[in-house]
């Protein structure tokens, strides 16, 4: 599993990215697809850039805390063979920071839930409806749990 981090990191360290390629293997292979030939490209950002995201793209004049670009609507346009590119995962940090407060959890777990939510989207998994949210949030905890980072109660 490639994945491409792009703009400033800032204190994100080796072992969140590591928890990060976890859990993108860990769902691209639940999904029945080849981890290895799978790419995923990861941008932090303010605010503001985020806000402008979402207006942009979904029509939502707003900050939120994550947006996913996936490259594929349907999966059978996924190559036999070859790079499969999922798509652009887009986390906005001082919204993740504001989260892990709230939650009272670590910035490294908000922004490895964050990052797990997105590329259970990429990969065609939803919550606008009841049942899509259910089926997501079982996936979400299913993964922190295997990454040893389930939600604290």
């Amino acid at each position: 599993m490639e994945i491409y981090f792009e703009d400033e990191r800032g204190d994100l360290d080796g072992k969140t990215e590591d928890y990060m390629r976890k859990s993108a293997v860990r769902c691209v292979e639940g999904e029945g697809l080849d981890a290895g030939r799978c790419t995923v490209s990861v941008t932090f950002t303010d605010k503001d850039g985020i806000r402008e995201l979402n207006r942009d793209y979904r029509g939502v004049d707003r900050v939120t805390d994550v947006l996913s670009f996936p490259q594929y609507d349907d999966f059978d346009e996924i190559p036999e063979e070859g790079e499969i590119l999922l798509g652009d995962v887009v986390i906005c940090k001082e919204k993740a920071m504001e989260q892990a407060g709230e939650f009272g959890h670590s910035l490294d777990r908000e922004m490895i839930y964050l990052f797990t939510h997105s590329i259970l989207h990429l990969l065609g998994y939803d919550h606008m409806e009841e049942e899509e949210k259910k089926e997501m949030r079982l996936k979400e905890e299913e993964i922190m749990d295997f990454l040893g980072l389930p939600r604290e109660v």
